[in-house]
């Protein structure tokens, strides 16, 4: 923002401290009624015919919007998205297991990204990775939504859960 002496344009129109419009002045008369009142002349619309000025205190004004903007971050969740890997012949104990993680991380809000890793020769049967993600997708469906359905990648396929309601 341009601020007191960095204002370029010959004239300006001039909004005052309470609000009002006090018309289209020169650059040094708008200048002269900001220093009178100990604030500062700020172009809050350089595109405008004239531009407009405002009588404010910048100092006051920028933490103002620092605040704002601090406020606006604290508000917005970032959402991560956290890995459970599976195998094509994962034991119904091992599979609770990564149920359970999976079922924690979307309880914490998290989105959960079910891999299913296929190795050597497994992967000519693909549909037993699908099975299995299928399987953890039913387990969590009271929890959690699919996102993305199975699909290859490589030597992987994978499964996305986000979930269901806000933390």
């Amino acid at each position: 923002m341009n601020v007191n002496e960095k204002i370029r344009a010959r004239e300006v129109r001039l909004i005052d401290v309470n609000g009002e419009q006090l018309g289209v002045k020169s650059r040094n008369e708008a200048l002269d009624i900001a220093a009178n009142a100990n604030l500062d002349l700020v172009m809050v619309a350089p595109n405008a015919k004239p531009p407009v000025c405002r009588v404010m205190d910048y100092g006051k004004y920028r933490f103002e919007q620092q605040k704002k903007e601090k406020e606006a971050r604290k508000k917005q969740t970032v959402i991560k998205v956290k890995e459970v890997r599976l195998s094509p012949g994962i034991e119904d104990h091992d599979f609770n297991t990564k149920l359970r993680n999976a079922r924690k991380f979307l309880s914490k809000g998290d989105k959960v990204k079910a891999s299913v890793r296929f190795r050597g020769r497994a992967i000519t049967h693909k549909e037993l990775g699908q099975k299995v993600l299928e399987r953890l997708a039913e387990e969590c469906k009271d929890v959690a939504q699919v996102e993305t359905k199975p699909k290859m990648e490589g030597r992987s396929m994978f499964l996305m859960l986000a979930p269901l309601g806000e933390k």
